[in-house]
């Protein structure tokens, strides 16, 4: 809880980790303690838990609650924790949101409400709802257009940003990289923006970007770290070499849905003990896994942490 007050600070490589569960689909908890102290012995600089890597619509309530319940003690105050505390329905967001404050989240990260299409009006006041809600707690708002069907304007988040002191960044995970720049000159560079977007983690940090919430740090959770620190070092050409470095992984992790190649990759290594992905997802197919083992193969160095 101890970034809560200070949100500036919340910085860098923030992992958004998958869930594990059980061979027979329930969450495992044993297997996400691992997956948080594995991250921070990498040097992640923080810790997020129900963004789209972590399945939270084929969650209950109770379920993802228990799983915030679970890292947020494991990560103590060694890291930012950002929980996703997002859902399609506003009493659930809220349920989560505040269990996610009771348990010393750090902020909290919220989606744009999926399938309903609101407009900007609707996305202003959905945001405003629960900023009003939690006055003491830092929202960031989620802003994933390929999987919502909506997309936050920036005119939306410079709103948002201007009514409520807690209402301070946005993850951008759009592919539309103008969109990032629009952003930051609507809101001013005191907004924090993260990238959702694995192969425009590094090209942010050029437009004063505070980091990224990149998918591919369940995979080489150093590399990703350290692309951070060597761009903030002044070491661009270093940070570009890992950016580079980083492709195959990348590629590997949307051969098939995200993120169930990922969990086939850290069950082979040994780090959860089932790739199970919940309905409506799937396991990798035989010609998927070809795929990701030819590029786990091309990634070399950067998984050897696995």
């Amino acid at each position: 809880m101890k970034f809560r007050t200070d949100p500036a600070t919340i910085r860098g490589s923030i992992a958004p980790l998958v869930t594990p569960f059980t061979a027979d689909g329930a969450v495992d908890h044993d297997s996400l303690r691992g997956l948080v102290r594995w991250q921070l012995e990498s040097g992640s600089h923080g810790i997020s838990l129900g963004g789209s890597t972590g399945e939270p619509s084929a969650q209950s309530v109770a379920e993802r609650v228990a799983a915030m319940r679970t890292a947020a003690t494991e990560i103590g105050d060694r890291v930012p924790f950002l929980p996703g505390t997002g859902s399609h329905k506003l009493d659930e967001t809220l349920e989560i949101t505040a269990a996610a404050r009771e348990l010393g989240a750090d902020a909290a990260l919220v989606i744009t409400p999926y399938y309903a299409r609101p407009t900007q009006e609707a996305l202003y006041q959905w945001y405003a709802t629960v900023a009003r809600e939690f006055p003491d707690l830092p929202l960031v708002a989620y802003n994933v257009p390929s999987r919502t069907a909506v997309d936050i304007a920036p005119d939306t988040v410079r709103r948002l940003f201007t009514d409520f002191d807690n209402f301070v960044g946005v993850k951008e995970t759009t592919k539309d990289f103008e969109h990032f720049s629009r952003v930051l000159h609507a809101c001013g560079r005191e907004l924090l923006v993260w990238s959702g977007i694995e192969l425009l983690c590094l090209p942010l940090l050029a437009l004063g970007g505070a980091g990224f919430v990149s998918a591919v740090a369940n995979l080489a959770p150093t590399a990703v770290a350290r692309m951070y620190e060597l761009w903030e070092a002044g070491d661009h050409e270093a940070a570009r070499d890992l950016h580079y470095r980083l492709h195959p992984l990348v590629d590997l992790l949307f051969v098939e849905t995200n993120p169930a190649p990922a969990k086939w990759v850290l069950e082979q290594r040994g780090r959860i003990a089932s790739h199970h992905v919940r309905p409506p997802l799937t396991p990798p197919t035989e010609d998927g896994l070809t795929r990701v083992r030819a590029l786990l193969a091309e990634g070399g160095d950067l998984t050897q942490q696995l």
